[in-house]
């Protein structure tokens, strides 16, 4: 199977108990912990009287050097204004913890409805791709000898996840198959042409946070867990795929590449492959959540949270006239 060690070693285990002493020992924090889910880190909402927070231990098959990039990608957009998780550093001033169940870090708690629970529009569409691109120009310039780790969700590595598609359901794996076909005929042969850097590479509406009184307005991005250096399209294929209104593919996807060209313009090339990245990025959904699934049954919820509507959105593209986005 091509998930790499990271997709296949399931998230750390650890006692309330334990994790509250760890926050007291290394942040001289105490509070109420609460679990939070995790595709492959343990995480909790740490409460205390004056601040809320993430408590974070890395996935043991996670190489140290990855959760440094992370960390410090997170230091690297603390001079932006961009709604980001800030680190908060150890007592003896270190960004990250070394303990005996792995590498520990605390990062703030972002305020926010969770994307995924408010109604999808255009003008949502259109403020994801302004908040994409204003990440990814934030990220311009940084770099990290573990940037180039190889991660099965990167879409530039999407051929190898052909083993995976006898994991997806009977009645998508044809869409499936011929999704990634797409991408082997059409698009792999392009993307080491065109412009590349660290990204997020992971937008999803369970990554993004907005306001309860203004669903369009974004307040928070999570889960810099999937940060990878790859063409710059992907990362915002990654993005779009999620804002795919499977009622109407076309406009939705317009109204995100418009807004993001309009803050970081994209080439004529990379506006051309867009499309045909973010469906590639929905088939990744579908390969990976469904194999993950089948490996960690009691875990299915979670992993498969993102299925339904990747399985709409790429109907609903396979059904639609081949778009080819007029950006200015």
């Amino acid at each position: 199977m091509p998930l790499g060690s990271s997709l296949t070693t399931p998230p750390p285990t650890l006692a309330l108990a334990e994790a509250a002493a760890l926050a007291a020992a290394h942040f001289g924090l105490t509070g109420t912990l609460t679990p939070l889910t995790s595709e492959r880190d343990l995480n909790f909402r740490l409460t205390t009287p004056a601040a809320s927070y993430v408590l974070k231990l890395a996935n043991r098959a996670e190489p140290p050097e990855v959760t440094q990039f992370q960390t410090l990608a997170l230091l690297h957009l603390a001079t932006t204004p961009l709604p980001v998780p800030r680190i908060t550093r150890t007592l003896d001033g270190q960004t990250e913890a070394a303990t005996q169940h792995g590498t520990l870090r605390l990062l703030s708690w972002l305020e926010g409805q969770p994307q995924h629970l408010t109604p999808r529009t255009s003008a949502q569409a259109a403020a994801m791709g302004t908040m994409a691109a204003r990440l990814t120009l934030g990220l311009q310039g940084f770099t990290h000898p573990a940037a180039t780790h190889v991660l099965q969700w990167d879409i530039k590595h999407a051929s190898a996840l052909r083993p995976l598609l006898p994991f997806i359901a009977t009645d998508l794996r044809p869409l499936a198959t011929a999704t990634l076909d797409r991408f082997d005929r059409d698009l792999a042969s392009h993307l080491p042409t065109l412009r590349a850097q660290v990204v997020h590479n992971d937008l999803n509406p369970h990554n993004v946070l907005t306001d309860p009184a203004n669903p369009t307005r974004i307040t928070g991005v999570l889960d810099f867990g999937d940060m990878v250096h790859t063409p710059l399209i992907c990362d915002a294929a990654v993005a779009a795929a999620y804002q795919i209104d499977p009622a109407q593919p076309s406009q939705s996807l317009h109204s995100f590449a418009a807004a993001y060209h309009a803050t970081l313009p994209l080439t004529a090339g990379e506006a051309r492959l867009l499309p045909d990245l973010a469906a590639t990025r929905l088939l990744t959904t579908l390969a990976i959540a469904s194999a993950r699934a089948a490996r960690y049954p009691d875990n299915a919820p979670y992993i498969l949270r993102n299925v339904p509507a990747a399985a709409a959105a790429l109907t609903a593209l396979a059904n639609t006239p081949r778009i080819r986005l007029e950006l200015p």
